[in-house]
């Protein structure tokens, strides 16, 4: 059975992993944060430093700004886009860093560099639909004292920010307790549907206009400057001296209305980013560089060999501690409810949350994800494989030890044969478990099903949603029938009820 498992597991295994790393130059890993400006930016790195004979990749869509920066500290990052404001109220908080000059000599004794600025702020805001604001006469955040009754719902970021809700609330006394937190994008979605009136803004979204919001007067200076800035590690200097030289073209390259326009091309008219950095390189340098479009198929293939990658390894891992684990669980049942209980309360712990604590620990892309899909692989597993140990009639085993079988031998050639029904159906669960919690891989730079995701969501484009989601779905059906299939081949009909 286990041998004919490893079989059906290599050979996906094997898809999944074919590598087309190549080329020669540096290598510079970029990185970029889950919001359509940093993605753009990011954009625009990678190909400078390609232009400038790098080997370039583009982490892109990256889960929040301790994960970036944690990345670039311990190397697995080269570069990203950073903003100067998050850099002194967020990442380096509690220092005194009045200025820039004071600001880079933090990052240098972090081993970090930071370029001047890309040209433009883009600081946060608090806004609210137009004829809402009107009808209330609210201008200023100052005025938002008067409406405890407002509905709020904030970026799960900025609900957590030193520089956030709880520091804005401070600053103006604000009566809001009925505040939610949800996704950026999807926040505009909400105010326009009204399920809330007032939410947080990046002074350069598109979507200040095209929603018609007023954005609130900042009376008491809270916000401070959120200067666009590139952060980079300082040993890129000497490794891509050329590529450090090309991206500081980008200084002072961007006013803030140009961020408006690429922002817009790339949210309201669903220009690939890729393009939108190109076109503005193009425009401003004279640089013209290769942008790759893929087509959906090729699109789909690469995100499933991605997703079966993360899959098949976590969940053969798991296999070959887990069966292990439920023999234990079985033979020695105050043992076993140890087990179990460990097993479950790792079950309990949200996904997003594990995939968190596994960052300090392996890092960001697919060591992360595939150590979480692990561990949520187990319970199903080991539970199984207890129960169907344990639900073997004590008759069968008394023929066997009258045999003089060895308890090895017990093991092997009659209880798992007989449990293998139940250990089947738990390997089968843990699968289609594991096929859709990947999807959250994305977050941490895994690529599979979610990239598509979290891009549609982003963008509010319902295709590229479905184009991860529809695959998703047929990826769990098919895994479940692959293990349905397997049970008939090697459990005996009279044993599979």
């Amino acid at each position: 059975m286990m041998r004919a498992l490893s079989l059906a597991w290599l050979l996906l295994l094997t898809v999944a992993c074919t590598s087309t790393e190549g080329g020669g130059g540096p290598q510079v890993r970029v990185g970029s944060k889950k919001f359509t400006e940093s993605v753009i930016l990011g954009e625009m790195v990678t190909q400078v430093a390609e232009q400038a004979g790098a080997r370039a990749s583009h982490r892109r869509e990256l889960g929040g700004t301790t994960v970036l920066w944690e990345a670039l500290r311990r190397g697995e990052l080269d570069v990203y886009p950073e903003y100067t404001g998050t850099l002194r109220q967020e990442l380096l908080v509690g220092r005194a860093l009045p200025d820039d000059d004071a600001l880079r000599k933090a990052l240098a004794d972090e081993g970090l560099r930071m370029s001047a600025s890309l040209g433009f702020n883009n600081t946060y805001a608090l806004g609210m639909k137009e004829a809402e604001a009107e009808r209330l006469g609210i201008r200023r955040i100052s005025d938002l004292k008067a409406h405890p009754e407002l509905r709020v719902g904030f970026s799960n970021e900025f609900m957590q920010r030193g520089d956030g809700w709880p520091a804005l609330r401070d600053a103006y006394g604000l009566p809001q307790r009925d505040v939610r937190g949800l996704d950026h994008d999807l926040a505009y979605r909400g105010m326009e549907s009204g399920a809330i009136q007032l939410t947080d803004l990046y002074s350069t979204d598109a979507e200040i206009a095209a929603y018609g919001l007023r954005v609130l007067e900042d009376d008491r200076h809270h916000f401070p400057a959120y200067d666009a800035v590139l952060l980079y590690r300082a040993d890129l200097e000497t490794r891509a001296p050329r590529v450090v030289q090309a991206l500081r073209r980008l200084e002072g390259s961007l006013t803030e209305a140009e961020m408006v326009q690429l922002n817009a091309r790339a949210r309201l008219e669903h220009v690939p980013e890729a393009r939108v950095a190109a076109d503005f390189l193009q425009a401003s340098f004279g640089l013209t560089t290769e942008v790759r479009t893929d087509g959906r198929g090729a699109r789909i293939w690469q995100r499933t060999r991605e997703h079966l990658f993360l899959v098949g390894l976590s969940l053969v891992a798991a296999i070959a501690l887990a069966i292990p684990l439920g023999v234990v669980a079985a033979r020695r049942p105050r043992l076993g409810q140890g087990v179990l209980g460990l097993s479950s309360v790792i079950q309990t712990v949200p996904s997003l949350a594990l995939l968190v604590f596994m960052i300090p620990l392996l890092g960001i892309g697919s060591k992360p994800a595939i150590a979480a899909l692990f561990l949520y692989s187990l319970l199903p597993i080991v539970r199984n494989t207890a129960a169907g140990l344990q639900g073997i009639p004590w008759e069968v085993r008394e023929s066997a030890e009258a045999l003089g079988l060895p308890s090895g031998a017990r093991l092997w050639r009659i209880e798992l044969p007989m449990a293998a029904a139940s250990i089947l159906a738990g390997i089968q669960t843990a699968a289609v478990i594991n096929v859709g919690t990947a999807t959250l891989g994305a977050l941490v730079g895994a690529g599979g099903y979610g990239q598509p995701i979290l891009t549609g969501i982003r963008l509010d484009d319902v295709g590229l949603i479905l184009e991860g989601a529809v695959p998703a779905a047929v990826l769990a059906l098919a895994v479940s029938g692959l293990f349905e299939a397997v049970a008939r081949v090697l459990v005996p009909r009279g044993l599979r009820g």
